[in-house]
């Protein structure tokens, strides 16, 4: 341990005793940071009998500032241990931050690969894409998921293709007929996204296997790119910046969202055309892992990067920013959709089950900040719930709105405004609501839309006439 980790650990540690545990819109049922500021999910893994999720932290500024890796574990997914601050920017290859990556498991040990950012002295003539900076690539290991050996510097920038920018991130890693593959997002001196495949035999030492693109550019950089097969699908999911015109112009500043991949992503493949994870407002970056039962499992970080339409109050109480609820990813009828994990099911009290009659006026309940709504056989595609008494979910006129009556940043959105998807029929709906936030699961998890908001009131008002409605309490630690 070198001087700079032993005050890098005092000074976290001193901002962390300084936090406020009971501010007012801390979540309940979602992992957060114990003060500081929260983004990208690292690490995602089982190991240990216990879920680890690593998260990019920075602890004395919750607006942001140079980046560590913060660690939580669970038995469940829903409550969540913070166990410290696990990797810190402490040697010359990461010192201006521990950025994101993932974990590998094999042999009773935990192989961590992530980017090590480095911004040379600001000069007037760096532009940080083509020259300023230091992408590498770093591994480091655990026998216990708690303490974490010496860091090993694998790729650096000169070890990326000669056509790439320096924005070369974010490495997820598998194995495939015992070969080791590696998946990075980069940026083309062309301006144009696309992910790397490095191959390994032995988990170190790597070379260039594959480059993976859609058939015209699309965007300037894939970020956070995962890779998996679930329910007979291979999906390529990628964060990607740079989308813009036409449909864009009403969606968030960067996507997240996935490729299906036809034929063999390690050789020969094509692309399906680019779906979106999720199509509210603070969705990105989202990260994988499979399960001993062979669930696969994402979180994405609840935010949005550079976006200055909408804030958030809890800046005020010195945090910023969530996960996800866990989300089980699973295919229906050739279709990928999502939902939260089953586990969440054990957890909830059953409240009021009630079918709403012709004539009836609402679906109503006050004072309960964390729930679990479905609504069932919607009939004639009218539903319309409002939360807080400014988020408002319609279907109308064949689309799905989320939209806040007041995009004022001091209002429930605090600056959010609207977001939709064409969407013909509603068949069904399930409103997952901690204390500051909402994921909306439509047509057995087929579109999904989250959102941070900020109510002064907990209360939720629905109009589904002839629909089953199902209120259920999540009961927390």
């Amino acid at each position: 341990m070198n001087a700079l980790t032993r005050d890098l650990i005092r000074l976290t540690e001193n901002a962390e005793k300084s936090a406020d545990a009971d501010g007012r819109f801390r979540q309940r049922i979602h992992l957060i940071p114990p003060v500081g500021w929260l983004n990208d999910p690292n690490g995602l893994c089982r190991f240990r009998e216990k879920y680890h999720a690593f998260f990019q932290y920075s602890p004395f500024d919750a607006e942001g500032g140079v980046k560590m890796w913060g660690h939580c574990t669970s038995k469940d997914m829903i409550d969540w241990e913070y166990q410290g601050a696990a990797l810190y920017p402490d040697q010359p290859f990461d010192c201006h931050g521990v950025y994101s990556g993932s974990a590998f498991i094999e042999d009773g040990e935990m192989y961590l690969y992530y980017t090590g950012n480095v911004k040379l002295e600001d000069r007037g003539d760096y532009d940080y894409i083509n020259s300023g900076r230091e992408s590498n690539t770093i591994l480091v290991t655990s026998r216990d998921g708690q303490t974490f050996g010496s860091k090993t510097e694998l790729m650096r920038n000169t070890d990326y293709p000669a056509d790439l920018t320096l924005h070369v991130r974010d490495p997820k890693v598998w194995k495939h007929q015992g070969s080791y593959y590696m998946i990075q997002g980069a940026r083309t001196k062309d301006d144009t996204g696309q992910a790397l495949i490095f191959r390994s035999s032995d988990r170190i030492n790597w070379e260039l296997h594959n480059r993976v693109e859609a058939e015209d550019p699309f965007g300037y950089m894939w970020e956070c790119p995962d890779y998996y097969e679930t329910g007979g699908m291979k999906i390529l999911s990628a964060s990607v910046q740079g989308l813009k015109g036409g449909e864009w112009e009403d969606r968030n500043v960067y996507q997240s969202g996935y490729f299906l991949v036809e034929g063999n992503i390690l050789d020969e493949y094509r692309l399906s055309g680019y779906r979106l994870w999720d199509y509210g407002f603070d969705y990105y970056a989202p990260q994988s892992f499979e399960t001993e039962d062979g669930r696969r499992i994402q979180i994405g970080w609840m935010g949005m990067p550079d976006c200055e339409e909408y804030t958030n109050p809890t800046i005020r109480d010195g945090w910023q920013h969530c996960f996800t609820f866990p989300r089980e990813v699973y295919v229906k009828d050739g279709i990928v959709r999502q939902r939260p994990v089953r586990e969440l099911e054990e957890r909830e009290r059953r409240v009021r089950t009630e079918h709403m009659r012709p004539g009836s006026d609402a679906f109503e309940v006050k004072d309960c900040e964390v729930y679990d709504l479905t609504v069932r056989e919607v009939r004639e595609n009218k539903f319309r719930a409002v939360l807080g008494e400014e988020l408002v979910l319609e279907h109308r006129d064949g689309r799905f709105e989320m939209r806040f009556t007041d995009q004022d940043k001091g209002a429930v959105s605090a600056g959010r405004g609207t977001r939709y998807v064409h969407l013909e029929h509603l068949e069904d709906i399930r409103v997952l609501t901690d204390v500051s936030s909402v994921e909306v699961f439509i047509n057995g998890g087929e579109y999904v839309f989250s959102t941070r908001y900020y109510p002064e009131k907990a209360h939720v008002r629905v109009e589904a006439e002839g629909a089953e409605i199902k209120f259920n309490i999540i009961l927390t630690a």
